[in-house]
């Protein structure tokens, strides 16, 4: 971090530079990133991200030499104020239906030693995110040669000069100076500075930016109460488990403070449970149980007895709140002795008469009171602030312990895309044990202002398309496994004021996103993440419109990738074995780096050793990103078999079964390979399948007629009753397994 100059040099006069340097230092709060990194003379290519109109001179504020600007030639034809602005500032105007003027005209000030600023995007990113890098910067710095030299800002996304909320200008400006961090890379030699190179470290250098957010440092459950007390009256949550129940912001503070207090007096132990379904009750106890210094561990009660178990015993939970009629439905759960009804207790400790004052508070108080007086921290940083379990998809739970940071940097992350506005009517179905349902339909709401309608179950369909209809939501995030059913059930009415529908979990089948946009002109958006990523890192967003006639076309989705990475974040594709980075564009492991990963398994080194490598978190999933930054999986590296030396991916065969056998997976899944160990060649395929259909003979026969290899066919084909699938949604990869090396120990013994 180094102290920037009070006035920067600069190609412009000092009336200029001294006027827009007071407005600037008004507006934001500039911190730099590695300037020792800029050459002290000679010329230098600076490419740059591209976030707001107050890009330029928040770098020429960040860097010791001028900058000379390269600007779109159309600007100072179409307004006087852009042709004074590019005369005093001596920018170099630039035209893309010429692109060997531009080229000259650029190198020529590259030659003569000067540092030139280029935005490779083209234009103003419309979604936040890095878009395609124009290649005519690398001709530029090689006919100059010269260096590249990478630099990434981080904090102008949302500010009234961006493209924030689809509208340039016409938002209000933020009360509070905006924390902009500078980061700027090492010079990349002019014969290596091809895009992908340079598109990395960009990403590198805005990961790097991004962790300076002071944002990030702060306590979770603090931020939450100051937006609650912000606007008392605001409706935060329709609550439709039993009916229909509002509560606003007041109402839902004063509750979680009551509690809040309990906790703290009665709990001595540092995490507390929770156990219930998405709604009211489970907002309000995560938030007391913060407020209360304490963690919340939200449990799987869906995960059977023995994995329920694994998870309060690590965990040292010896107290939970859950409700009367959640104990009566779940009965395998094991239940600690010390079990809290949460309206009961409510009721014990006063009741409204208790939630009275807290409620008095919310209104009558500054918001930034709230948290001070229920002795809230300010700091929650690298602090532990929940504790979440994996869904053992593949193996036992694992304890995913998240921080303040982690959760606070996704929320922040989402709330630049485009898809959660604060208008955003979210529907809430996604269980709080679910690391989306606990982040995104959970957290997010509560510290951005959009209103959440809660549904107890993903799988209750019709009351999901009735909140739908009946509270006019906007967005809904699940699983293609919970959505499916609302395609076959729902009306094209129900889901009218539905304007985004966003699929995880699991890879989107192509026949329901063609439903969705037939049936309802409905577009789902794929996204990906994980537990230990807070959970989002991806996701597609709609494309952005032309916001002026110089505005060049952008696309915030593409159809078979899981979207761009979200803000913040960057990545590496390795090799499977030797973790070595792979050259762009071929398919690997990926693995992450962010503020929202989080730093390691609950009380268990070794598996977290295990899934770091150099500070990057391997995710275990195959991978490759194209030249726009979209992220394409390819599947699961537990997904593949090595049976006489080649790598056979399941869901390549199963995709192939399906279209063979015309099947519909409309209320589960039809089927799913499985690897088991083979003496012979490694590993052998077998296949589970609920449909009578499918036989050994039949498998064989429709695979061998559509060109699968003949390594790829299974040889054993094992009849099941239903697909394990977990309550997320997700496909139980363990039961199957298990029900795989069952059947293959059958035959073997037959």
């Amino acid at each position: 971090m180094v102290q920037i100059p009070f006035i920067p040099k600069s190609h412009a006069p000092f009336f200029v530079v001294w006027p827009v340097v007071w407005i600037v230092r008004l507006l934001y709060k500039v911190r730099v990133l590695g300037a020792d990194r800029i050459p002290a003379a000679g010329g230098a290519l600076l490419v740059a991200n591209h976030l707001s109109y107050m890009d330029v001179v928040v770098l020429q504020l960040a860097c010791s030499r001028p900058i000379r600007f390269v600007g779109h030639e159309a600007f100072p034809r179409q307004s006087w104020f852009f042709r004074i602005v590019y005369k005093l500032s001596g920018t170099i105007p630039v035209s893309p239906s010429n692109a060997l003027e531009t080229v000259r005209r650029v190198s020529k000030a590259l030659k003569s030693g000067e540092l030139v600023l280029l935005f490779p995007e083209g234009g103003i990113s419309r979604t936040g995110q890095l878009m395609k890098l124009e290649r005519g910067f690398e001709v530029m710095a090689r006919k100059a040669g010269v260096p590249v030299l990478p630099v990434a800002h981080d904090g102008l996304w949302g500010s009234m000069f961006s493209f924030s909320d689809n509208k340039y200008l016409l938002k209000a400006p933020r009360l509070m100076r905006t924390a902009v961090c500078v980061a700027w890379g090492e010079p990349i030699p002019a014969d290596q500075a091809e895009a992908p190179v340079v598109r990395q470290a960009l990403l590198d250098l805005g990961c790097e930016a991004f962790e300076q957010r002071p944002q990030l440092k702060r306590n979770l459950g603090g931020e939450v109460v100051r937006r609650l007390g912000r606007a008392p009256g605001r409706l935060v949550i329709v609550d439709r488990t039993t009916g229909r129940r509002e509560l606003k912001a007041g109402q839902f503070f004063a509750a979680a403070a009551a509690l809040s207090r309990h906790i703290r007096k009665t709990v001595p132990e540092a995490r507390v449970g929770v156990v219930l379904p998405p709604g009211a009750g489970a907002s309000i106890a995560n938030l007391a149980v913060l407020c209360a210094g304490k963690v919340p561990v939200n449990f799987n009660f869906t995960a059977g007895r023995s994995a329920a178990e694994s998870s309060l015993r690590m965990s040292g939970v010896k107290t939970v709140i859950s409700a009367d009629a959640v104990r009566s439905k779940v009965p395998a759960f094991p239940w600690p002795e010390r079990t809290l009804d949460l309206a009961a207790t409510i009721k014990e400790i006063g009741g409204k008469r208790a939630l009275l004052p807290w409620l008095l508070a919310a209104w009558m108080l500054p918001n930034q009171l709230l948290p001070w007086l229920l002795g809230v921290p300010r700091y929650g940083d690298r602090a532990e602030a929940a504790l979440l379990f994996t869904s053992g998809s593949s193996g036992e739970p694992k304890g995913v312990a998240l921080t303040h940071r982690n959760i606070l940097a996704n929320c922040w992350q989402f709330s630049t895309l485009s898809i959660f506005p604060t208008n955003a009517v979210m529907l809430s179905c996604l269980p709080v044990f679910h690391s989306f349902g606990f982040t995104v339909n959970m957290w997010y709401p509560l510290l951005r202002g959009c209103r959440s309608i809660a549904v107890p179950s993903p799988l209750d369909t019709k009351k999901i398309i009735d909140a739908i209809r009946e509270e006019e939501v906007t967005v809904m995030v699940g699983a293609p496994t919970f959505m499916r059913p609302i395609y076959k059930k729902a009306e094209t009415a129900d889901l009218r004021s539905l304007q985004v529908l966003v699929s995880g979990a699991e890879k989107m089948p192509m026949d329901l996103y063609e439903g969705f946009l037939e049936k309802f002109h409905l577009e789902m958006m794929q996204g990906y993440g994980m537990t230990e990523a807070s959970p989002g890192t991806n996701v597609n967003q709609p494309d952005p419109h032309l916001a002026t006639d110089t505005a060049s076309e952008q696309y915030g989705k593409r159809l078979g990738s899981v979207g761009r990475m979200v803000a913040g974040m960057t990545a590496r594709v390795l090799h499977p074995e030797t973790k070595d980075e792979l050259p762009f564009g071929e398919t690997g492991v990926i693995a992450f780096r962010g503020a929202n990963m989080f730093e390691g398994y609950l009380d268990d080194p070794k598996k977290t050793a295990e899934v770091f490598h150099n500070g990057w978190y391997i995710t275990g999933d195959l991978g490759r990103f194209d030249e726009d930054g979209f992220l394409f999986i390819e599947g699961r590296l537990s997904r593949f078999s090595k049976i006489a030396g080649e790598m056979v991916p399941h869901g390549t065969v199963e995709q192939k079964l399906i279209e063979a056998f015309a099947l519909e997976q409309a209320e589960g899944y039809a089927l799913v390979v499985m690897g088991v160990p083979d003496p012979g060649k490694g590993e052998q395929l077998v296949l589970l399948t609920a449909d009578d259909a499918v036989t050994e003979a039949s498998v064989k026969e429709k695979l061998t007629a559509a060109g699968v290899p003949n390594l790829w066919i299974p040889r054993l084909v094992h009849r099941v009753e239903q697909i394990p699938v977990l309550g997320t949604g997700k496909l139980d990869l363990k039961g199957c397994k298990d029900l795989a090396a069952e059947a293959a120990k059958a035959a073997a013994g037959a």
